[in-house]
């Protein structure tokens, strides 16, 4: 019998309409936008100015604190512009403008950009974790944080295995599964290094059972890798989440404000992974991502690489462009994605996917009282009661809401998904979550 974490969850249509797209070379744009807070921690501090002639490659945001990571131009041109832009989740931020080169592309001295598979790494785990920070590295699942943070537990805690998260549970999205079909040598060699450079000898790789091609293909490469092993799972969303994949992978639970470390493991994203190989053994740095786009609508479903900066727009035009019908342009799945103000939204680090929606299916459905059923509570994996932390947020009872642990809401949707009654629960969760963190920064400082 497959394995799943054990509390909550659900199993909406999964609707992997690129599945069996491979991944396709996008052209450049004619200029980017590259955020410089692109990740979770403090933003990176620019280090050029308008008018600088910029590389593949070249640093153009230095890391702002332990908790941050720089920034690189995926591009060869002229810085244009710093400014303030919106990003994805509608507010405006600092971001470089560079417009591309109509000439041959450079890259930054010492980048390997050859196909060849650099299997040894003989490095220390120091000298590891410098490359990934230098690099820029973050989680590519989509929370961004930094990935040489993730790499130095604190004082007293010791890793013991390393997950690969390779679930990819989000409905649509497709962009890990085909990057495990085309570049599956490389990521167990990112799974080699991080194993290193954790001091591990066990790495476990997780995937969602309807992705059995990987698993195949992922299992017989594993062979030749010691104590690394493929673990099929039962298809149960939100898999991907941290905790989510530890209890089905380990079958232990994190306890609430706990990090993945209490329980000895570290995870990692199946892209950051290769990301890590390549920053690693071809000392590249972040500058593009697989990122799907698709729609039932969209007229060709696609996962693209795609320079970091490109504006959402181009690639939704070289998938077919908007659908007459489009309702909504969401920044990641359906279920924790947020939709997007304008196409000129650029890809960032994190993200996976970008989905339109017909209107009919982005339109709510007006909203009825609760009617007392739990099933909100019966699906979320944290434990939580979504029905009362709405009623405690629209009374603003902030007390009766830190006490709901509010804060350990992973913003699944999985309550939302399910209520019969149409409520916006999530809306409300997620700005009681910002309250109740602010007061709880405020007390401790």
């Amino acid at each position: 019998m497959l394995r799943t974490f054990r509390l909550g969850g659900i199993h909406p249509p999964e609707n992997k309409l690129s599945a069996e797209q491979p991944i396709r070379e996008l052209p450049l744009p004619r200029e980017v936008i590259i955020p410089i807070g692109q990740h979770i921690g403090a933003p990176a501090v620019p280090t050029v100015q308008k008018g600088d002639l910029v590389k593949v490659g070249t640093v153009i945001a230095k890391t702002g604190g332990f908790i941050s990571a720089n920034i690189h131009s995926s591009v060869t041109g002229k810085v244009t512009k710093i400014d303030s832009f919106f990003d994805a989740g509608g507010y405006k931020r600092p971001a470089i403008v560079i417009s591309v080169s109509t000439e041959e592309e450079e890259w930054e001295e010492g980048i390997d950009r050859s196909p060849d598979l650099i299997k040894a790494c003989s490095l220390e785990p120091r000298e590891i974790i410098e490359r990934i920070s230098a690099a820029g590295i973050v989680g590519l699942g989509g929370a961004t944080f930094p990935t040489h943070v993730k790499l130095s537990p604190p004082p007293g805690a010791k890793a013991e295995v390393l997950i690969v998260n390779a679930v990819e549970c989000e409905p649509y999205l497709t962009s890990d599964h085909a990057l495990m079909l085309s570049k599956g040598e490389e990521i167990l060699v990112g799974v080699e290094i991080l194993k290193r450079a954790l001091g591990v000898s066990r790495a476990v790789i997780g995937i969602e059972n309807n992705k059995k091609d990987a698993i195949l293909y992922l299992s017989q490469l594993a062979m030749d890798y010691e104590g690394t092993e493929v673990l099929p799972l039962k298809v149960q969303y939100p898999q991907g989440g941290e905790k989510q994949l530890i209890d089905a992978v380990l079958r232990k639970q994190i306890k609430s404000g706990a990090l993945p470390i209490s329980a000895g493991a570290v995870v990692q994203n199946v892209g950051t992974v290769f990301a890590v190989y390549e920053a690693v053994q071809k000392r590249k740095p972040l500058v593009e991502r697989i990122t799907t786009v698709t729609g039932k609508h969209l007229e060709t479903p696609s996962n693209f690489r795609a320079r970091i900066g490109t504006p959402i727009g181009h690639l939704i035009t070289a998938s077919g462009g908007l659908p007459e019908d489009t309702g909504k342009i969401i920044g990641g799945g359906p279920m924790m994605g947020k939709a997007l103000l304008s196409t000129e939204v650029p890809v960032t680090k994190g993200t996976s996917g970008i989905l339109i929606l017909p209107r009919e299916e982005s339109t709510r459905r007006p909203m009825r009282n609760c009617i007392r059923c739990a099933k909100c509570v019966s699906v979320c994996p944290m434990g939580l009661n979504p029905a009362f932390l709405m009623r405690d947020v629209q009374y603003a009872d902030w007390e009766a809401t830190e006490k709901g642990y509010i804060v350990d809401c992973i913003e699944c949707g999985s309550c939302s998904y399910t209520c019969p009654s149409n409520r916006p629960l999530l809306d409300f969760i997620r700005t009681g979550k910002q309250k109740v963190s602010a007061i709880i920064r405020a007390r401790k400082s």
